[in-house]
């Protein structure tokens, strides 16, 4: 998801103002207080923090000098081996400015590089390690290949809790008068699912339709089947009402403009509140997976959602 104003606006510049990651931000403050820190991979889901905390530990570094001893690539526009070899070899050769003895590079989305690049970037780090550190951002560590792995200290990140979302939103709130509701707060980090970029911008988003935050209105915002909905297209197809259910679900798709895949993942989460025995919600759910795989494929979303909730009508019939 793009950077909102809101996102850039509260970002935080100090290893104090970060939530959520507590063992990984002492870690990384521990090696940032040495001034040598080594290289470094961090990897985890989007909207965990990853990049606001190797911008924290530039300016902790270097202070009102850390432009000039930091470069910042997103791989995913610039992957290519030549970019390793110009960009990042010339800036890693020449020397910092200031006391800190090494100048920083920090690779957004360092698993989109080729293999090719990585391969140079391997070399890189190994022969210019006096004069540069490399911070190394991705989603998938899997990706990255084992050389550059062994050559840094892996920090793994994880979803943020709704303890840590919540703080995020109500100091934003408090900033910018907004009255925020606890269901509310529920419904963003449920849309969010622990994405904290994700939840700035969809509060963001939401706050300039009006500064009272309901749940109604997150909800409409973010365009997703709300629980009570899909429950009742499950409860018709679980007492064999087949054409009730599929004109309800047709309903929520055309009149709350929803995807099939959104329906798909509303559908999981379900599954499991299901009054059924639980090798049926076994079963339910790799139908689920099934429809899904296939709707990603290219199928046609609402006939695979038709079988699928025939495979609910089976389940309630005793014969799934």
């Amino acid at each position: 998801m793009a950077e909102g104003i809101w996102t850039e606006k509260y970002r935080p510049v100090s290893f104090l103002e970060v939530v959520g990651q507590e063992e990984i931000v002492k870690r990384v403050k521990a090696l940032t207080n040495s001034m040598n820190i080594p290289h470094m991979l961090f990897a985890g889901p989007a909207g965990t923090g990853k990049s606001t905390l190797a911008f924290i530990v530039v300016r902790d570094l270097y202070g009102e000098n850390w432009r000039e001893n930091y470069l910042e690539l997103n791989a995913s526009d610039e992957r290519g081996i030549q970019i390793v070899r110009e960009k990042v070899k010339n800036f890693a050769r020449t020397k910092s400015l200031g006391e800190v003895p090494f100048k920083v590079i920090f690779l957004d989305e360092a698993d989109a590089l080729t293999p090719e690049a990585q391969q140079a970037l391997r070399r890189t780090m190994e022969n210019y390690s006096s004069t540069c550190r490399f911070i190394l951002s991705c989603n998938y560590s899997s990706k990255i290949i084992d050389p550059i792995q062994s050559r840094c200290a892996i920090f793994r990140f994880k979803l943020l809790e709704k303890k840590d979302v919540e703080k995020i939103i109500n100091k934003i709130a408090e900033n910018e008068k907004l009255n925020v509701k606890t269901e509310a707060i529920n419904v963003l980090y449920e849309g969010c699912e622990g994405d904290c970029r994700k939840c700035i911008n969809l509060l963001q988003a939401t706050a300039s339709v009006s500064p009272l935050i309901s749940a109604e209105l997150v909800s409409t915002i973010l365009s997703s089947a709300k629980p009570k909905d899909i429950k009742i297209v499950l409860d018709y197809a679980l007492a064999g009402e087949f054409e009730s259910s599929r004109e309800k679900l047709l309903d929520i798709m055309l009149k709350e403009s929803i995807s099939g895949q959104d329906v798909i993942k509303a559908i999981q989460k379900e599954i499991w509140a299901l009054p059924v025995e639980p090798t049926i919600k076994v079963k339910l759910t790799e139908k689920t997976g099934e429809a899904e795989f296939r709707i990603v494929e290219g199928s046609d979303p609402f006939i695979q959602l038709q079988a699928l909730l025939a495979s609910f009508v089976l389940a309630g019939l005793g014969k799934e």
